[in-house]
């Protein structure tokens, strides 16, 4: 099947066969270039590692879900150790209470943090969340974080900044993060949510040259489904300067994976939005769908990251 994405004001022919893009994607520039420009510039695009980050557990879900859901400190330290092995260059952290519910607190993020370090060392970055689920107000998110100072943190634009009377406290935080060289990663739900970071970033009240995006495919669909074609309305209207990456809810995800390493974005993958494998079957632990997306990577001829590389990177915020 061969589809025609434009985006961005470019035209990609991709060939899809099931769940894979096939590793040469034709890029033409409408109006810009010939074919045969059009094919230099493809031949000589700088592609940067494929960043492989896994969402092991997700603020929601139980063991009801999947028996391998990681919730303990030990049992996120023997996730981020397997997905290590996978490919996996960040992990992407939620931790619970003694109740077994969302939270924020910093000492929980520690227990957590100190059991993956213990068990990779620096092998992999560790994201935070800060995540509200209805439970946190934005000036506790951030209180969460400067208590915590993690090394990497996710962060939803439309939680932290609801209305513009949480410009200026965003502002600052922002600033703080830049000071303490934590990585941020800018969560956005919708081209709307795009749109709005661009805002915040023309008004200089995002302190980071190229702002990393995390896109989330299927959030606000029927049924919470995901399909490739749902990256294009973000590439739209997002700068192309800026590095990206993608999660995707449902079955989808591989394919959405795929899509977003073919078009040099990097990807988020793991329990958090997703349990299957790309032929339907339940995946037996998240390592599975990261040496899924290792396998694809390397059928694209994309590179993988690692975590030194991945930082370097990042901290350049894509640069």
């Amino acid at each position: 099947m061969q589809g025609l994405w434009s985006a961005c004001g470019r035209q990609f022919d991709v060939l899809v066969y099931g769940d894979n893009i096939k590793e040469e994607a034709r890029y033409r520039a409408l109006g810009e270039t010939d074919d045969n420009e059009s094919d230099r510039l493809l031949m000589n695009h700088d592609t940067p590692p494929l960043i492989i980050m896994v969402a092991p557990n997700g603020a929601r879900r139980s063991k009801a879900d999947h028996p391998a859901l990681p919730l303990t400190p030990a049992e996120l330290a023997a996730t981020a150790t397997a997905c290590l092995r996978a490919g996996a260059a960040a992990i992407h952290v939620h931790v619970r209470d003694r109740h077994n519910r969302h939270t924020l607190d910093p000492d929980a993020y520690r227990a957590a943090m100190t059991a993956i370090r213990q068990a990779v060392g620096k092998q992999l970055i560790i994201q935070v969340t800060t995540e509200s689920v209805d439970l946190f107000s934005p000036e506790e998110q951030m209180a969460a974080m400067r208590a915590l100072k993690p090394e990497a943190v996710s962060l939803a634009v439309r939680e932290l900044c609801p209305d513009p009377s949480h410009d200026r406290e965003l502002g600052r935080f922002l600033e703080w993060l830049a000071k303490e060289r934590i990585m941020p990663q800018f969560i956005v739900y919708s081209s709307e949510d795009v749109v709005q970071l661009r805002e915040l970033y023309q008004r200089g009240l995002i302190p980071f040259e190229r702002p990393w995006q995390l896109f989330v495919l299927g959030r606000y669909t029927t049924g919470q489904v995901s399909k490739p074609a749902d990256v294009l309305s973000f590439l739209h209207v997002s700068d192309s300067k800026w590095p990206w990456a993608v999660c995707a809810f449902g079955a989808r995800e591989h394919a959405c994976a795929m899509a977003a390493a073919s078009l040099d974005g990097h990807v988020r993958v793991g329990f958090e939005n997703n349990l299957h494998l790309a032929d339907g079957r339940t995946a037996p632990d998240n390592a599975a769908l990261v040496a899924q997306l290792a396998a694809g990577a390397e059928h694209l001829g994309r590179p993988l990251a690692d975590a030194h590389s991945a930082r370097e990177w990042l901290h350049g915020q894509g640069d």
